[in-house]
Parts: structure tokens; C-alpha cells; sequence
């Protein structure tokens, strides 16, 4: 036996005799022999379950010869699961030996490997993880460049009845563009909310948000039914990382505020709670001086953006150099003769595909790239990025 080779069993031989002193943790030994925490249980395990031969390496250990499981053992456990198909392994161990005392039975991998051998174990399908870009910019640039949004708290008025109210705000100049009390976090409603604001004030470039909803979905590149509405209009969505709002810290700065004077208490109803949101968004907006902007109003500060809510809306180009595919009712393009799972979001549109290797596509939404197909798998996967330059 090579020199190293015997070295290293005799490390792990030491490695268990000083495991079983239990005058060290497991962390101490691991610091102590140079070695992962991975390792270290693996070399326990070997020595609970391996026998006479543990230490040894896996290339040598492999050339010793096991006993198979007999055949009668594997037949009985086999047809036990025909009889319970909704059984694990655990399950037929237990009840195999009861039915059958005098059988050897083997350890619950073993079974679990017998099982797909015999192709009773159905591999489910990965769920695809659903990524995020991280830490937003806090850079503004000028009025109508980032806008905030969210719903303060929900509370019930005297009526009894609750009140979401929808905040949006311009984060240059802190003004408040909208406080309006909604009934709920539903799409219609938030996006007409968000359709007066755009013809009043014109299109922002970006609105940042948190991930719930309307604003976010668990769906490829997070997009909802109104971030997709924001992408057609050519406003990029923004999100703040979840657990963090103090990334959106003006505007949850602005909602302390709100609270303080609009809601203690809050009115008897949704039409007098309107009239409080509208009296403070007067005051805010037009007398009440703001530290971070040199004691001016946000009115002071705040233009309309040149950028006008269409009538209609355009439909979305890509680069002659991409790839366009058109997303069916069932949120899947056909490639190479095959259905790719898109997102339910775009049902109706068209993604745009640039190449960026063999086999390797960015996938894009308007100017937001969304995801990452690979060929191999024939699988869009969330690669989180930012958005394409225009050609």
C-alpha cells in the first residue's frame, strides 16, 4: 500500500479514536486535523456503518466484494410497494419485516436504490428558482427618474371596512404623486390608480417597489401582470430586496409621517380617510419644508416628465441580431420543435432571444432580460441581469 494512502487511513483511524474520547466537538477536530465538517461526519458515518474496512479509501474499498441483497428479500420488498405504491422506504422495511421475520434486511438506501432500479420512484420536476437582481441603485438623477410605490399598511376605518392605501412618490424631489385608499392589492385597481398618475405627471423612467403584490410574482424574472404593463410603457421596474425596506427608505420614511397624521385615528369611513390622505398630500407636497432638499418643497423641485402615457400601446422590438418568439396561452415558445416554459405573465407577447454561446440564449422582455435559456436542457433558468442596450 502506497506510503500517502496509509497515511491518510491512519489519520482517519486517529481522527475516530479521538471522536470517541468526546473530549472534543466535532468543529475542534475538524481545526485540529486540517479537515471540512463534510468530511469529518462522513468518516463517522464509514465507521457506524462501513465495518472492518472504513478507513480505507474508496478505490480499494470498492474492489472488496459485498454480498447483494438476495434475491427473496428484494422480490418481498418490491412486491410490498406493488401492494402500497405511495410507500417509502422506511414504510417497507417495517412492514417486510414484520410479514417476514427471517429476512436479512438491508439499510433504507439500499431500498431506495432498488426502487429506481425497478423504476418505481418517479423523479419529480426541479421547480425552477426564481432569482433576484439584488440591491438596487439608490442613485436619482432628477425629477421623474426613479419613482416609489407601495401599500402602507392595511387598517380599518370606523366602518369596520379595511383600507389599502397606495402610495407613489417621485424620489428626487420627495413629492407625493398619489395617496390614494384602495379596497385591496387587486391588479384593475392599482392600475388604474397608476393610469391617472401617468397622464397627470407622464412616465418615470423606473419605479422601485417591494416583491409583493401587484408589484412582484414567484413567476421568471418576477414579473406581474403590472410590471409587464410598466415594460410596454417603457418603465423598468425596480426591486427592493425582500426583508429590506429600508431600501426604499424615502418613501417608508414618508409613511411614518402619513401614519402619524392621517391615521390616529383613522376616519369612519373610505371617502373621509380619502379627504385626510388628499389634506396631507397638500401640505406635504406644496408648505411643508423637507431638511434633505435645503428646507424647499417638494412642489419646488417637481416637474412633469417629458415622457407622455401613449394612447395606445407600441409593440415591443428586439435587435434585428435576436431571436423573437411568441409566447403562447399556456406561457411556453416553441424551440427547435420543442415547448419551453416561458411565464403565464407574457402570455400574448413576444420575447426576444440573443445568443451568447453555443446553445446558450439571454431571453428578454422588452429591454429587461428575464431569464437564461439552455439548449441542453431545453429550460429557461432566472439569471437575474439588467437590461440590454438598445442597437
Amino acid at each position: 500500500m502506497p506510503w500517502n494512502e496509509t497515511n491518510a487511513m491512519e489519520q482517519r483511524i486517529q481522527f475516530i479514536r479521538d471522536w470517541l474520547k468526546k473530549t472534543h466537538c466535532v468543529s475542534d477536530l475538524c481545526a485540529l486535523y486540517g479537515i471540512s465538517r463534510k468530511s469529518a461526519y462522513k468518516w463517522i458515518d464509514r465507521y457506524m456503518n462501513d465495518g472492518a474496512d472504513w478507513a480505507m479509501d474508496r478505490s480499494n474499498a470498492a474492489a472488496v466484494v459485498h454480498n447483494k441483497t438476495p434475491v427473496e428479500v428484494e422480490q418481498a420488498l418490491m412486491q410490498m410497494r406493488l401492494r402500497h405504491r405511495t410507500w417509502g422506504a422506511r414504510k417497507l422495511l417495517h412492514q417486510v419485516g414484520l410479514e417476514q421475520p427471517q429476512l436479512m434486511l438491508p439499510q433504507e438506501s439500499t431500498v431506495c436504490d432498488m426502487l429506481k432500479r425497478n423504476g418505481l420512484i418517479t423523479a419529480k420536476p426541479r421547480r425552477r428558482s426564481i432569482g433576484h437582481p439584488g440591491r438596487p441603485s439608490s442613485v436619482v438623477s432628477g425629477p421623474n427618474d426613479s419613482w416609489s410605490a407601495d401599500f402602507k399598511g392595511q387598517f380599518k376605518t370606523g366602518d369596520g371596512l379595511y383600507c389599502y392605501p397606495l402610495t407613489v412618490t417621485d424620489n428626487y424631489s420627495r413629492y407625493i404623486l398619489g395617496c390614494q385608499a384602495l379596497a385591496g392589492t387587486l391588479l384593475e385597481p392599482t392600475k388604474a390608480a397608476f393610469t391617472r398618475l401617468f397622464k397627470e405627471h407622464g412616465l418615470p423612467r423606473s419605479i422601485k417597489t417591494d416583491n409583493g403584490v401587484p408589484f412582484s410574482a414567484p413567476t421568471l424574472g418576477r414579473l406581474s401582470q403590472l410590471s409587464v404593463w410598466w415594460l410596454k410603457l417603457g418603465v423598468l421596474p425596480v426591486l427592493t430586496e425582500p426583508g429590506k425596506p429600508q431600501q426604499n427608505g424615502r418613501h417608508e420614511r414618508m409613511h411614518k409621517t402619513l401614519k402619524d397624521e392621517t391615521l390616529k385615528p383613522p376616519a369612519g369611513n373610505s371617502r373621509a380617510q380619502q379627504r385626510k390622505f388628499n389634506i396631507f398630500r397638500q401640505e406635504f407636497n406644496e408648505v411643508r419644508p423637507h431638511e434633505a432638499l435645503d428646507m424647499n418643497t417638494p412642489a419646488q423641485l417637481h416637474v412633469a416628465s417629458p415622457r407622455q402615457m401613449p394612447d395606445k400601446l407600441a409593440a415591443v422590438e428586439y435587435p434585428d441580431r435576436f431571436e423573437v418568439r411568441y409566447v403562447s396561452a399556456n406561457g411556453g415558445i416553441r424551440w427547435h420543435k420543442q415547448w419551453v416554459n416561458v411565464t403565464s405573465a407574457l402570455k400574448g407577447e413576444y420575447v426576444g432571444l440573443e445568443a451568447i454561446d453555443d446553445g446558450v440564449w439571454d431571453v428578454y422582455f422588452s429591454f429587461k432580460k428575464i431569464g437564461r435559456l439552455h439548449e441542453r436542457h431545453m429550460r429557461i433558468e432566472d439569471h437575474m441581469g439588467q437590461f440590454r442596450r438598445h442597437a
